[in-house]
């Protein structure tokens, strides 16, 4: 490499020879040392003294002498191609190199000839070109620079070879000098397939008739011969079988499709009338003189090896034809036979080489697994899905879509020929459908396994995919699972529910009705703000309903969403025993049949062995993301609780990978991929590395029934949604806050009952703002430096936000998140940033010119997340990226929340809005918010003049209103 790099920044000649291969190539610098040879190592160079085209001053052309070295043109090679490809160095070496490159491809691609040099000698030459190849030639000659011409003989003066001349001849030389191999000697006479020189006129009309083939090109075309003498496998009409006439027994009986095959013969086609036919032999059994229909015979039988040479690419047995000693025909098998008739004879047809079949019909064999599961007690009860039952299946042939029968497939089984007739037709048989019908019980098959094959259709047999038919309780389930869903006003809604379900969430309540009620569970993946939570509710009240599936059902979240599930279950179903499982004190004794039981996934961990002990009648994992890897403690704990349904809600059932699915799925349906090894082989690896694109319809025809999805882009559904939903996220303080807030309430109410007038609204307001701060974060109450304070862990809020973005994020969506603070603005910033989440911040103190390239950066959508204080960001803002918005803490006006919620949703915004609002449950925040919903008249009064209505509290209202419950 050092050699070549040294020699590419010499400038470079070409010098033609006659044979071709003896050229050379030199390399020259004018002006300046050559160095000695021993330094450069070049092999087989010689030091020479030369005149080449060289630019002098002024841009003049001329001979000058120069000192270089000068290789052969195949040691040359390795360094004009580097020049090239380093596109540096001397104009003329790079010029080289390029041509360089388009001889090698030449020879690469078999565009060579054998032919004859001027004087006589053997000479492989670059050809036949096609108009492509012509189009580089021209382009390279007209690229041609000054000092890559060379020089004509020292007789002719100044003058230069013509460009063309030139370039062919290096071509040409490049050529002679590569295939030069003892390989050759079938296909060429001797001279050419060794170094030495040959003068060998006489081979003048042979290379001639070479080069007229190759641009002729000789017709071939292969004949299937089906009715060969003496077959044991030809049928006479025999006594009807199931209605038909066969009779397949006979044949040698030399092994599984007989040694015999069935015969290809090779054709050569007139090259001037391609409908006169004959067999390939003729052209190496005649006399040229009786082989009139192709111009040359040597030439001809050159290209019919090379065409079945190409030919061999397409359908591999071609390549005995070419490589025999007389290429007239071939037996083949079954599989070589399937594959003619199938995708390689398109592929033959480009390579010039047709197929003709004969005039009896060539029928194949269908086939297909029938699948017979073990019948179900009639008084057998529980999941109509026994997923590890073992199936046997068995294996049944079909011929124009009718069963053959029984004594038919045992007659085929012992075929040994690998085509055969059977009802007047001529049948294809291959090894694998042999072996099939040679054992015909094919099973067992995990239940699983039955399973992805009813709902694809097909099962892989020995790497084919063979249709199946189903029977027995495994046809019930596939019906079950293949319903089309109901309609909205076909849905049947508890009359408990206190909300009027829109037509997709009836839609998705009638689905989990169908499945839970046969023991199948689920997965809910709607997007953020469909409802999901109101649906499982709603699928509570109907199971209470129907006294076979009545029971408590068990609910896990994030410790973030425990109070919204309290709070929206207590809302939409009152009449409901609601019980929070959780914190100190938890306890199930007593548990009403109809509860509705809410705890955590830490609390799942830790108290998973009395959560076992329950008989739940239904359990759901909200955030079910939370359960992707299969192996983590939360996965095993979840596994562990029994129930005769279960169903995951989730809004990216997938976030890394498809192992994430499979997790969730084997939990909500156990055993429905197998196991995870399987599953990744089957489905996994070839998905996500693309390398087999069925692979995603196989596993999408196994999820659907089993997952329904819903995006708000979603015909149907998108139309329903109100321009903007509001949902309240209640979250419960940590216990550094709960102690900071209480130990606020008391020191701060003792001084205000003792203090009076300003004084006291003052403290009020302290306190008032003090709580809030608590509720957002202990850092920001204790107004912790934002670079150094140890934030995750310490707070609800942030806790329930990191859950929010995760979602919002893995949806590719935008959001905003407004607080009323900066500085809780700026801790969140840090925050964000240390977990790698872009994030903008913009407040009160952000230069003008600064907020309009970040809005404009926002609206691009090359940042997602936007922090905004409320009262900086409130109004005068377009933000219509966002389909999120969330109110980290909450104001004391509504319409001030509104406002800032219609940054978003405004004129121009396309997309539904969801509006999240973060409240700190049992403190102040949660106090307000209900005063707002349900004290109209001090409602009234705190939109009216803000927390300032609050310092005109009693000691005892006030207290009322900031104690932590």
């Amino acid at each position: 490499m050092a050699v070549q790099r040294e020699l590419a920044d010499y400038g470079t000649a070409f010098w033609p020879s006659d044979p071709p291969r003896g050229a050379t190539v030199s390399f020259w610098r004018p002006h300046s040392s050559m160095g000695r040879p021993e330094d450069l190592k070049v092999p087989h160079t010689a030091l020479l003294q030369e005149q080449v085209p060289v630019i002098r001053m002024r841009g003049s052309l001329c001979r000058g002498s120069v000192r270089g070295w000068t290789l052969p043109v195949l040691d040359a090679l390795p360094v004009l191609v580097s020049a090239r490809r380093r596109e540096r160095g001397h104009e003329s070496t790079v010029f080289w190199g390029a041509a360089a490159m388009f001889a090698l491809d030449l020879v690469a691609r078999g565009r060579l000839l054998p032919g004859l040099s001027p004087g006589g000698y053997d000479a492989w030459v670059a050809g036949p070109l096609s108009a492509e190849d012509e189009a580089v030639l021209q382009a390279l000659v007209q690229a041609m620079p000054a000092t890559a011409h060379t020089p004509a003989p020292a007789a002719s003066g100044l003058g230069l070879l013509e460009p063309a001349h030139t370039v062919r001849s290096f071509l040409d030389a490049v050529a002679d000098a590569m295939v030069r191999s003892p390989a050759s000697a079938p296909l060429v006479p001797g001279p050419y397939t060794d170094t030495a020189v040959h003068h060998v006129p006489h081979l003048a009309v042979w290379t001639r008739d070479v080069a007229a083939a190759r641009e002729g090109r000789t017709p071939l075309s292969l004949r299937v011969d089906l009715d060969w003498p003496g077959d044991g496998n030809d049928v006479d009409p025999g006594p009807a079988v199931g209605g038909c006439g066969c009779d397949l027994e006979g044949g040698d009986g030399l092994n599984e499709f007989g040694l015999a095959g069935v015969p290809v013969v090779l054709q050569v086609h007139d090259q001037d009338d391609p409908t006169v036919v004959r067999d390939a032999d003729q052209l190496w059994r005649s006399a040229p003189p009786s082989v009139p229909w192709v111009r040359g015979v040597e030439a001809a039988r050159a290209e019919v090896r090379e065409v079945l040479e190409r030919g061999a690419r397409a359908w591999p047995p071609l390549r005995r034809l070419a490589r025999g000693r007389v290429p007239d025909k071939l037996l083949c098998d079954a599989e070589e036979l399937r594959a003619l008739m199938g995708e390689a004879v398109p592929l033959l047809a480009d390579a010039g080489i047709a197929v003709h079949w004969p005039k009896a019909v060539i029928s194949e064999l269908t086939s297909r697994a029938a699948l017979a599961p073990r019948p179900r007690p009639s008084t057998a009860r529980g999941p109509l899905l026994s997923l590890g039952q073992l199936l046997s299946f068995r294996y049944q042939l079909c011929l124009g879509g009718k069963d053959l029968s029984e004594q038919e497939m045992d007659q085929l089984a012992r075929a040994q020929r690998p085509l055969v007739r059977l009802r007047d037709q001529w049948v294809l048989l291959d090894a694998s459908m042999l072996r099939r019908l040679r054992r015909r019980e094919l099973g067992p098959l995990t239940g699983d396994e039955a399973l992805a094959a009813a709902l694809t259709g097909s099962v892989d047999l020995d790497g084919h995919d063979v249709p199946v038919t189903v029977h027995g309780w495994l046809a019930d389930a596939h019906s079950l699972l293949t319903a089309p869903h109901p309609g909205p006003d076909d849905v049947i809604v508890p009359a408990a529910l206190k909300a009027t379900l829109r037509p997709y969430q009836r839609t998705g309540l009638a689905w989990l009705e169908r499945l839970t009620s046969a023991g199948i569970g689920a997965c809910l993946a709607d997007d953020m703000g469909l409802g999901k939570t109101i649906t499982l509710i709603a699928l509570h009240l109907r199971r209470q309903e129907q006294p076979h599936l009545a029971g408590p059902t068990l609910v896990v979240a994030p410790a973030t969403l425990l109070g919204t599930w309290a709070g929206e279950a207590a809302k939409f179903a009152p009449d409901t025993p609601i019980r929070r499982y959780h914190g100190p004190g938890r306890s199930l004794e007593l548990l009403q049949r109809d509860a509705i039981v809410v705890t955590t996934y830490a609390t799942l961990r830790q108290d998973r062995e009395l959560l076992a002990a329950v008989g739940w009648s239904l359990m759901a994992a909200d955030e079910a993301q939370h359960m992707k890897n299969p192996y983590s403690s939360t996965t095993k704990a979840l596994s562990a609780i029994g129930a005769r349904a279960r169903v995951a809600l989730t809004g990216t059932p997938v976030e890394n990978n498809l192992s994430e699915l499979w997790s969730i799925l084997d939990w909500a349906v156990p055993g429905l991929f197998g196991p995870l090894k399987r599953f990744r082989s089957r489905y996994g690896r070839p998905i996500e590395s693309g390398s087999d694109p069925r692979a995603a319809e196989r596993l999408a025809a196994v999820v659907r029934p089993f997952l329904l999805r819903r995006r708000k882009s979603d015909p149907g559904v998108a139309p329903e949604l109100p321009p903007k939903t509001v949902s309240d996220h209640t979250v419960a303080l940590t216990r550094e806050q709960a102690g900071l807030y209480e130990a606020v309430v008391r020191e701060t109410l003792d001084k205000i009952s003792d203090s009076k007038g300003v004084k006291r609204r003052s403290l009020i307001l302290s306190l008032l703002t003090a709580l809030k701060q608590i509720c957002n974060h202990p850092a920001h109450y204790g107004k912790e430096d934002p670079g150094s304070a140890r934030l995750p862990g310490r707070s609800g809020k942030l806790a329930l936000l990191d859950d929010l973005l995760d979602v919002i994020l893995a949806e590719e969506q935008s959001v905003l998140v407004f607080s009323q603070y900066a500085a809780m603005a700026r801790l969140l910033q840090h925050h964000l940033a240390r977990r790698g989440v872009p994030a903008l911040f913009l407040h009160g103190a952000t230069p003008v010119h600064q907020r309009d390239a970040m809005v404009t950066d926002f609206q691009s959508g090359d940042v997602p997340v936007f922090l905004l204080s409320l009262k900086a960001a409130g109004t005068g803002l377009t933000l219509t990226r966002a389909e999120h918005v969330i109110h980290f803490d909450r104001w004391w006006n509504p319409a001030v929340e509104d406002q800032a919620s219609d940054r978003a949703h405004r004129i121009g915004q396309t997309r539904p809005v969801q509006i999240h609002r973060l409240t700190a449950e049992g403190t102040l925040e949660e106090s307000i918010h209900t005063m707002l919903h349900a004290k109209r008249a001090l409602a009234e009064t705190v939109l009216a003049h803000g927390p300032a209505a609050l310092t005109k509290l009693s000691d005892t209202e006030l207290a009322d209103l900031v104690k932590l419950r």
